[in-house]
């Protein structure tokens, strides 16, 4: 049962774990997996500080500290050209526009990243668990992958598009 003591302790608390994470609350349902600790290694590492004199501020919140963006900003949404969307933490290329598709979410859609060009792990943040897609070079995070995106793969990779670059030609 849900007391009042209750309801105003768990609300001060998350009042100060958003402070604490600068704003950033990541609710977690009881007994459901934090972010798993990359074990993995990347070619490219810098410290923080070497990644804020690389990137601007909202690229480094979504690269770095796995940030996303407000639905519907991204001038990417709109671009139809033929090119590649490259990592904007190492110019990487990540994605064809032969696999961008408009997904109605308000962030730039893929249905497959380039072979051997994003790693994965799983988020358990928000209260649900979905997985992470990142930059197989730098780490940097570019979303989340999602098993509702249309044929062949029937995955949507959702990205943010302050993480990505677009380079227009072949494809």
């Amino acid at each position: 049962m849900q007391t009042r003591r209750r309801f105003l302790v768990t609300g001060a608390a998350a009042a100060v774990a958003t402070l604490a994470f600068g704003g950033r609350l990541r609710v977690l349902a009881a007994g459901s997996p934090m972010k798993a600790p990359s074990q993995e290694s990347f070619e490219i590492v810098h410290s923080d500080d070497e990644w804020r004199r690389l990137l601007n501020p909202a690229q480094f919140d979504v690269l770095r500290r796995e940030g996303t963006e407000r639905p519907y900003t991204s001038p990417l949404n709109g671009e139809h050209r033929a090119g590649l969307f490259n990592c904007a933490g190492c110019a990487l290329a990540v994605f064809s526009s032969r696999t961008k598709f408009d997904s109605h979410t308000g962030w730039p859609s893929f249905w497959a990243p380039l072979d051997h060009a994003v790693g994965t792990r799983i988020d358990g943040s928000f209260g649900t668990v979905r997985t992470e897609v990142h930059c197989r070079r730098c780490g940097g995070h570019l979303g989340h992958v999602f098993d509702d995106g249309p044929k062949p793969t029937g995955l949507r990779y959702c990205m943010n598009g302050i993480a990505i670059n677009f380079t227009a030609g072949a494809a």
